[in-house]
């Protein structure tokens, strides 16, 4: 037996408000987060913005003092781009929930992102942290949820 129209309906309405209510959480803490990344040589600590905006740069140790500045442009793009990187990854998987199939309406499908055209290849490349040089500062929703942000 098929369900009323009416409470139909009232399910896509009341998943539909619970949606837009998640979305606006969701927006809400994705602008509270940042991530710090230490170049592979533990020179150069980035930090990005919600929207990959460069935040600051720390140089570690006085380690700069010894390198070419060629080298400490390449460890300080490598941090940039990294920290960037794992913010795009942080609203990637926020974000997806929000495109999946409706489980109690049928008739709503989701929709296809398509995260390489908005973020590049890199982010669908399989996620080989190293966490011994990997620094991201926990964004402070997370903590406030009991959530540890890590993958």
């Amino acid at each position: 037996m098929t369900e009323p129209l009416e409470k139909r309906l009232e399910k896509a309405m009341a998943e539909l408000q619970a949606a837009q209510e998640g979305i606006a959480r969701t927006e809400r803490e994705l602008r509270q987060a940042s991530f710090a990344v230490l170049s592979s040589d533990r020179a150069v600590r980035a930090s990005v913005g919600p929207q990959g905006e460069l935040t600051g740069i720390e140089f570690l140790e006085n380690k700069y003092r010894d390198m070419s500045p060629q080298e400490l442009a390449a460890s300080v793009l490598e941090a940039t781009n990294a920290a960037r990187l794992k913010m795009n990854r942080h609203v990637m998987k926020a974000m997806a929930p929000f495109a999946e199939p409706s489980s109690n309406v049928p008739e709503l499908k989701g929709f296809e992102l398509d995260w390489e055209q908005i973020f590049g290849p890199e982010v669908l490349r399989e996620d080989d942290e190293d966490t011994a040089r990997d620094d991201q500062a926990t964004p402070a929703w997370r903590d406030a949820i009991g959530e540890d942000g890590e993958d």
